[in-house]
């Protein structure tokens, strides 16, 4: 399968794992719960995906590589202590405190959240001293005498030995023991990560002429030469800085990410064309229909090369905006789905064409009211600023705006919930269902004020697009809400 949709697989492994019985607890035993295990060759995510589900599912995530650990490290030091057995005092061996279950009580305790995802990465090239701790651990979750906390769910991970020498086969007992998921690189899949994330324009037009130097590991006389995802992603956030720079985006450069000769010099030659004829040809005029003649008349007479490169840029301009459109009519057909069959007395949506359609399409008929109380956020003086006009305060309060203050001009978060607090407390007296639609910061600011005690936690979960949370309005107060 693909990265997707072992991450929805994760996903729901995870939600199930974490469902407790009338009585508290697990309905699978924690010796019955398998560890899962995500087998896939490097670079193609899945790290990154084990930080999207525990955001998601508003959970903790405490990851490590395998390969770091010894035994040592893993079950924890031994110590001697006196003991005695049968009215005789004997000296035993103790442990030490795991570091890896150490470090879950330390995540616990910085985020007041207690349950959560052990990530073990590159767990099949554990070294030999740990190996035959390992069956112990994924059927019985301790290391040593030290059990996993209660709910904390153990995802594991690790390549295929063809591309680790250091792997060590699993024999079938092991195997037997874990709820193994195979995942393989796609391009198609890639791409939409690519347009949510913002990798770099080149990039992405590049691999739409060519998508089979997407991925590709290979065997040479010279040795291994590879090109991953993650090479990508990585170049193109290093191709964005150079340019910011000034610095030149070459060869020299492509060839420290993408490990493959010819890739890396076929990508090379296509940054310097698609640099030259962005600029000679002003794409940005042509995609506003500001086109002057000269540029006209030089496409008219363009080779059949420059054509090609030129139709490239334009495709380039316009493909981001397709596939957020894309990606946009699919969530609000599942938004629509979820809640079909529920009738909306009051429908209320943000001034934005974008929110108006989604309550249209998720409540057909209605008339939603338009309420400024529900903009994302007033970015001020950057208000319709393009992401490469934004200064450097700028990116790096979008980078992480719960801990880093909104620049001069901007709204602070504070307002965002005061303002979303204010709007709540108006509509509360309102008979029957209320559907609202806003976007991302303003539904945070809505779930922030509806959360007695929530302390900003929302500011650092995600909310995937046309999310759906409920709240009922009942004996005066408004519930907690819930991800539907």
């Amino acid at each position: 399968m693909n990265i997707k949709q072992a991450k929805e697989q994760i996903k729901y492994a995870v939600a199930a794992y974490l469902t407790e019985d009338e009585y508290g607890e697990p309905v699978i035993p924690v010796e019955r719960q398998r560890p899962i295990f995500l087998m896939g060759a490097p670079g193609i995510g899945k790290t990154d995906v084990m930080a999207q589900i525990a955001q998601e599912l508003g959970i903790g995530l405490v990851a490590y590589s395998m390969t770091h650990h010894t035994r040592q490290t893993a079950l924890g030091l031994p110590f001697i202590v006196e003991k005695a057995y049968g009215g005789e005092t004997y000296s035993v061996s103790e442990y030490t405190m795991s570091e890896i279950i150490a470090s879950i009580y330390d995540c616990m305790e910085a985020t007041g959240i207690d349950r959560g995802i052990l990530f073990l990465d590159e767990i099949n090239c554990v070294s030999e001293t740990l190996a035959p701790s390992m069956l112990q651990f994924l059927q019985y979750k301790t290391f040593g005498r030290h059990r996993v906390p209660r709910g904390w769910i153990i995802v594991t991970a690790g390549n295929p030995p063809e591309y680790n020498n250091s792997v060590r086969e699993f024999d079938i007992v092991t195997w037997d023991r874990m709820k193994r998921i195979d995942v393989e690189p796609d391009y198609p899949v890639w791409k939409e990560y690519a347009a949510e994330k913002g990798v770099h324009p080149a990039v992405t037009s590049y691999l739409e002429i060519r998508p089979q130097d997407f991925y590709l590991i290979e065997s040479t006389v010279d040795g291994k030469r590879f090109v991953t995802a993650r090479g990508w992603v990585d170049l193109s956030d290093m191709m964005k800085l150079y340019e910011k720079n000034g610095f030149p985006v070459d060869e020299t450069l492509t060839r420290q990410y993408l490990q493959n000769d010819r890739i890396a010099k076929s990508f090379a030659m296509y940054c310097a064309l698609f640099g030259k004829y962005k600029s000679d040809y002003q794409v940005d005029k042509i995609l506003a229909g500001e086109a002057g003649e000269d540029i006209v008349a030089r496409a008219r007479a363009a080779k059949f090369d420059e054509r090609l490169s030129l139709l490239s840029l334009l495709l380039d301009g316009v493909s981001g905006d397709v596939a957020r459109v894309s990606v946009d009519m699919q969530a609000h057909a599942d938004a629509a789905e979820r809640l079909r069959g529920i009738r909306f007395d009051h429908v209320f949506t943000r001034p934005l064409r974008r929110a108006v359609q989604t309550a249209g399409i998720v409540a057909p008929g209605s008339r939603p009211v338009v309420d400024a109380r529900l903009i994302e956020m007033d970015y001020g003086p950057y208000e319709g600023a393009g992401l490469g006009a934004l200064p450097q305060e700028v990116l790096t309060f979008f980078r992480d705006f719960a801990h880093n203050p909104a620049p001069a001009g901007m709204e602070q978060l504070s307002s965002v919930v005061a303002r979303a607090g204010d709007f709540l407390e108006e509509v509360r007296g309102l008979e029957g269902n209320l559907l609202v639609s806003t976007h991302a910061i303003a539904m945070k600011g809505l779930l922030e004020y509806l959360t007695p005690g929530s302390n900003g936690a929302y500011w650092y979960k995600y909310i995937g697009n046309c999310a759906v949370y409920l709240t009922e309005y009942r004996d005066g107060a408004y519930s907690v809400p819930r991800e539907w």
